[in-house]
């Protein structure tokens, strides 16, 4: 493990913006779509502030982290754990599966890549 206190606090500005979209926010893109690529992009800053990741091995990670549970919502994972009760639960693991999701999902992955590639050239 090596802490970057950097991407904690990138991670914790993303939270923040997740917590205004899923609060302020009913539209059908920036909630749904913009929502689900920072959830990737949170997820990625997360796995870079806490782990010895390579770039690349974080953002693939992340996306599959996102994908994993995206197939688990097909399958109502929170149901099937008996989790359905717990509103943490419905949040983070979800509960409605849409197969746009993984677009988000890849778009967010890209977006981290660019982002990483275009900073360590600064």
């Amino acid at each position: 493990m090596k802490f970057r206190p950097h991407y904690a606090l990138m991670a914790l500005a993303v939270l923040a913006i997740e917590a205004l979209i899923a609060l302020l926010v009913h539209d059908r893109f920036i909630r749904p779509f913009v929502g689900d690529s920072l959830a990737v992009v949170l997820l990625y800053l997360g796995l870079r502030a806490a782990l010895r990741l390579r770039v690349e091995a974080a953002a693939a990670l992340a996306l599959a982290i996102a994908c994993v549970i995206e197939i688990g919502q097909f399958f109502d994972l929170v149901d099937r754990l008996g989790l359905g009760w717990s509103r943490v639960a419905r949040i983070v693991l979800g509960t409605g599966f849409d197969p746009l999701d993984f677009v988000a999902y890849a778009l967010g992955c890209l977006c981290v890549l660019a982002a990483e590639r275009m900073r360590s050239k600064a």
